[in-house]
């Protein structure tokens, strides 16, 4: 496992959103307030472990970085091999997104009177330090995709649940759905917790 520069942002960022949901736990609120610490991580690209960073040629990878014991929210990394993409999907929960390295587009839909979905405005570019809010009553449906297709991207998703553990669905323009729940890609966690490594015994 490779050596984390600076394991207290992460730590110092879970502290903190845990403390916000302990203080305000309103959607809007907590979207402003999470998004504005998701903002202050995403910063810094100094801290997330090499092993939470790697593409898969095949698919995009989703790796768990941490879970609340109460499954309030979950951090995960997003790798975005060259030009992969999602389809389109939703997430039923709220969310944030923040970019890390790289860029990635996302394209928000909505559904028309016929039932189909549409796309809704231009797409949305995501570069280093950007976030991007989520909300079930609003913007939960959208397909994302690396903006480049020779390099990767990273960016690093906070959701109001265990993400790896919601249903939920995967859509066809026609709008038709098909229900899934992701998982995620890694065996075990970035071990941010142990202090001794940052203050050793004098």
């Amino acid at each position: 496992m490779s050596q984390i520069t600076h394991p207290e942002r992460l730590r110092e960022f879970i502290g903190a959103l845990a403390e916000t949901l302990e203080s305000d736990p309103r959607e809007g609120d907590l979207l402003h307030r999470g998004g504005k610490l998701l903002g202050q991580l995403v910063q810094h690209d100094d801290w997330l472990p090499d092993e939470f960073a790697q593409p898969n040629p095949e698919r995009y990878q989703q790796f768990l970085l941490h879970a609340d014991a109460r499954q309030r929210f979950s951090v995960v990394s997003f790798v975005w091999g060259p030009g992969q993409r999602t389809p389109i999907h939703d997430h039923r929960v709220w969310g944030l997104i923040g970019m890390l390295r790289g860029a990635e587009d996302s394209q928000s839909f909505a559904r028309g009177p016929d039932g189909h979905l549409h796309p809704e405005g231009a797409p949305a570019r995501l570069n280093p330090g950007d976030v991007e809010a989520l909300s079930p009553r609003r913007n939960d449906i959208h397909q994302v995709s690396n903006a480049f297709s020779d390099q990767v991207s990273v960016s690093i998703h906070v959701y109001g649940a265990n993400i790896g553990a919601v249903r939920r669905a995967v859509y066809q323009p026609d709008g038709s759905e098909k229900l899934f729940i992701s998982g995620y890609s890694n065996a075990y966690l970035p071990n941010i917790w142990d202090l001794s490594k940052e203050n050793p015994a004098q």
